[in-house]
């Protein structure tokens, strides 16, 4: 299935923007992800196409108002659920034909099978007998369902499709975590409302199942660039993007600490050496080196980050190093 970002913008022509290079852009163009936009002016209803209006109670700017922003928030939902539903049944209608190949080319004793109604070629009399699809032999342990609520992968399919987040750009928002980017990840794509002005209409959130998300602490002129931030995490986590699984999984944040520091060639530069120990070759002392230096350098600059690894030493906020376990 494609991961399928919607984004909600006023400036629809910002995206993909830089996401359109580089790891990102490739995936693009291999179908990987798709990068759809949608504008809130689209459901506008006066000949201004005004989304904003001036706050309640008085104050400085403007407030994006809430009917004309759901009237988008839930056209966004709606073709979404589409897309998965869509997505689904092509894995489904691919699984049943390939269970029907199977069922017609043998009996399961070598033997070709004969389609119900078609002449038996010694007998010449109609064949009575309907062939069954052939399940795939169930491993040890597994529990298999019939071919038609598997998906692609082996997994059940029903017909509630599986959800994709809609997520609103604001600094009132929780901070986003790579755990929660890891989670956006994992799934069939992101719905994400762009804010501007002063804000939303508070309303908007109380009668939508909308997640308020910030990347920090400051101000951005609008949530765009939040969104592209956003957009940027979860796709170097799909399938085939980054060249390595793995490559992701020392990266800081990952293990709660930030990384250990790097170095490559040349070996030395302005009198400065690349520490001995990493020429060494001694995994083991390379390994104890990099979990000290990345402690240290924690302890230092992010003192939050510390306190919650210090509670926890073998937390794994992403799920990465769990994920290598299971493997093992």
């Amino acid at each position: 299935m494609t991961f399928t970002a919607q984004i909600l913008t006023l400036y629809p022509e910002m995206f993909p923007g830089p996401l359109g290079t580089s790891l990102a852009g490739r995936a693009l163009a291999e179908g990987k992800w798709a990068c759809d936009t949608i504008n809130p002016r689209d459901f506008t209803t006066d000949k201004h196409r005004s989304v904003d209006d001036t706050p309640a109670g008085g104050g400085a700017g403007m407030v994006l108002r809430a009917d004309i922003m759901a009237a988008a928030v839930d056209h966004a939902v709606a073709r979404m659920a589409e897309k998965v539903r869509s997505s689904r049944a092509q894995s489904r209608d691919g699984l049943a034909a390939s269970d029907v190949s199977t069922s017609l080319d043998t009996n399961g004793d070598g033997s070709l099978a004969t389609v119900s109604g078609e002449p038996d070629a010694v007998s010449g009399e109609p064949n009575s007998v309907s062939p069954e699809p052939v399940e795939p032999k169930a491993t040890a342990g597994e529990r298999r369902l019939p071919s038609e609520k598997r998906g692609s992968t082996g997994s059940p399919l029903t017909d509630t499709p599986p959800t994709a987040p809609i997520l609103a750009m604001t600094p009132r928002g929780k901070p986003l975590t790579q755990a929660r980017v890891r989670e956006i990840a994992s799934g069939p794509g992101v719905t994400i409302i762009c804010g501007r002005f002063e804000g939303f209409d508070e309303r908007l959130f109380e009668a939508r199942a909308i997640e308020e998300v910030s990347i920090g602490d400051y101000i951005l002129s609008g949530g765009e660039m939040g969104a592209l931030v956003l957009l940027d995490a979860c796709i170097r986590l799909l399938p085939g993007v980054m060249g390595a699984s793995s490559s992701g999984d020392d990266e800081s944040f990952e293990n709660v600490i930030l990384e250990y520091p790097q170095y490559t060639r040349p070996q030395i530069w302005e009198g400065r050496i690349i520490p001995e120990v990493l020429r060494s070759g001694d995994h083991a002392k390379i390994a104890a080196w990099r979990k000290q230096k990345a402690e240290e350098d924690t302890r230092l600059r992010r003192p939050d980050l510390w306190e919650r690894h210090r509670d926890n030493p073998d937390q794994s906020p992403s799920g990465a190093q769990e994920k290598d376990k299971d493997k093992e």
